[in-house]
């Protein structure tokens, strides 16, 4: 009897499974037939083919909560019509999500994630390329001595199929997750070292935020960018230069002329016209890299990910939606290419476990508040620091208060006719401050001016080692618009895979993140 119940049990766990796929099945052809940009476009042979323009889109931060607040932030969020923004990679015909756990830990860092998708195994935090010790595909000696250093995919592509190499980011190029495709080094903040490696990659583009520490920790080196000149590199760092890039300008590296914090591009929230975007640095890579045996291009955006640390949600949207400007630049060359073409997107992992709805709020949310915010944290810090240096006599609490009206919405004070008329809007989704959350905000401007600051455990939890003021306000305006925030770090959340094209297919289902990198290789017929 036993026998019979578990060969019975056998037979509907694989006729469940079968039904399953053949619903995968059905839903990305209807998918497909409903607008996929590319694979309406693509006969059914394209099974045989490998993709000749591969582009690899990773929001560093980016999960699938950060997608969907994007979503609703361009939807409508009014009584009996609620709907959903598309974002233009969510109708790609292949969906699938990756775990991304790193060797050391459930809630890992950039430069594990990033080795995990550009070279398949899985390493230590803070390490780039370089197996981890003791592990069974090598040991320390061996990756010191380079005998067991492993290829990233575009190093393969460009060493194997002749094809032309081009990594993109809003942050420093020789930050973890661009550094992930052609540095193999033991820590990520061997910033020197690393801007070494990349200027004896080889690789053909380099595009978007400039060097950290150029000259070295102790900036005592030779300046990397000088070292880039004479390994062939043709350094431009104007808008003028830049966009005058094509594919007969060999080897570059494209620097942005506008930098905001740490030597990266500006948050999208803070760009003004005229600015270059990620799409920008996009469109050009296309220049720069086309050529008759295609091209591999990585493009981050990375500030998505330093909005999600410092928990600011209007930034972090803004960057998602400049993403999907940029990804737009690839689906527009996949449609003149669409037999040729596979264009993947991805986050690395999830940064400051946002969520949608938190406990003010309930039920509820009023994205709308958001649109009252007109600056980044960032730019928020230094304006302050401004009127710090400005206000000889000391800045006072009210002196600020009309520059966070400005550029939050935020209100200290109803008028008599609004408080007469909703009184208990002053603790829920307004932006009229109640009374606890003056008092927060002006507990909060006590910290950003004191001369010594409070270093203890709740400080810590309160602020995050960002300005108190500044962070306090997005926490302020981010609740009242029914989002919530976790963390300052990375969180272990699966994060979503979107692909469309030539071998899109491989990507659905649920897999590692080393899965993406072994995907690749199958797609282009690596060894």
């Amino acid at each position: 009897m036993k026998r019979i119940i578990t060969a019975f049990l056998s037979f509907v766990m694989v006729a469940t499974t079968l039904t399953g796929c053949s619903a995968v099945s059905a839903q990305t052809q209807q998918t497909a037939q409903q607008g996929s940009p590319v694979s309406a476009q693509i006969s059914e042979t394209i099974s045989e083919k490998t993709p000749k323009y591969i582009f690899m889109f990773i929001g560093d931060g980016m999960a699938a909560v950060q997608v969907n607040s994007a979503q609703i932030y361009g939807g409508t969020n009014e009584h009996n019509n609620i709907s959903l923004d598309v974002m233009n990679f969510q109708k790609f015909e292949a969906v699938g999500y990756q775990t991304t756990h790193d060797a050391t830990s459930f809630a890992p860092d950039s430069a594990s994630t990033a080795t995990s998708l550009s070279s398949g195994f899985k390493t230590w935090s803070g390490t780039l390329g370089l197996k981890p010790v003791g592990s069974k595909a090598g040991n320390k000696d061996e990756n010191v001595d380079g005998k067991d250093v492993p290829k990233t995919i575009a190093e393969r592509l460009k060493a194997e199929k002749g094809m032309k190499i081009g990594i993109i980011s809003t942050v420093t190029l020789n930050h973890a997750t661009p550094a992930a495709y052609y540095a193999h080094i033991a820590s990520r903040n061997s910033y020197y070292d690393i801007a070494m490696q990349m200027a004896d990659s080889g690789f053909d583009y380099f595009g978007g935020g400039t060097l950290s520490q150029p000259t070295g920790k102790d900036k005592d080196k030779k300046d990397a960018y000088e070292v880039m000149g004479e390994k062939g590199y043709k350094v431009v760092n104007t808008k003028e230069e830049i966009l005058a890039l094509n594919n007969n300008s060999g080897k570059v590296y494209a620097v942005t002329p506008v930098v905001q914090d740490s030597g990266a591009m500006p948050y999208a929230i803070d760009n003004k016209e005229g600015d270059l975007t990620l799409a920008d640095f996009v469109k050009k890579g296309i220049d720069v890299l086309d050529n008759d045996k295609g091209f591999f291009m990585m493009a981050e955006s990375g500030k998505i990910d330093w909005a999600g640390h410092a928990n600011d949600a209007k930034a972090n949207i803004g960057d998602v939606v400049a993403f999907e400007e940029a990804i737009q630049v690839a689906v527009d060359f996949a449609k003149k290419h669409p037999q040729d073409t596979l264009i993947i997107v991805t986050g690395d992992h999830e940064t400051g476990g946002m969520t949608i709805g938190q406990a003010t709020t309930g039920y509820d949310t009023a994205f709308s508040v958001l649109e009252s915010q007109k600056i980044s944290y960032i730019a928020f810090d230094e304006l302050i620091d401004d009127m710090i240096e400005k206000d000889a006599d000391g800045l006072t609490f009210e002196e600020v208060m009309p520059v966070i009206t400005e550029n939050f919405g935020l209100k200290n004070e109803f008028t008599d006719a609004e408080a007469k008329d909703n009184e208990a809007a002053k603790t829920y989704m307004t932006l009229e401050l109640s009374d606890r959350e003056a008092a927060k905000l002006q507990t909060a401007f006590a910290e950003t001016m004191a001369a010594e600051p409070t270093k203890n455990e709740e400080t810590a939890l309160l602020y995050g080692g960002y300005n108190p003021l500044s962070v306090t306000l997005t926490h302020i305006l981010n609740n009242k618009a029914g989002i919530g925030w976790t963390s300052y770090s990375h969180t272990g959340v699966p994060v979503p895979v979107y692909a469309t094209g030539v071998k899109a297919e491989l990507f659905n289902g649920a897999y590692d993140n080393t899965d993406v990198y072994h995907k690749l290789v199958e797609a282009v017929k690596l060894k």
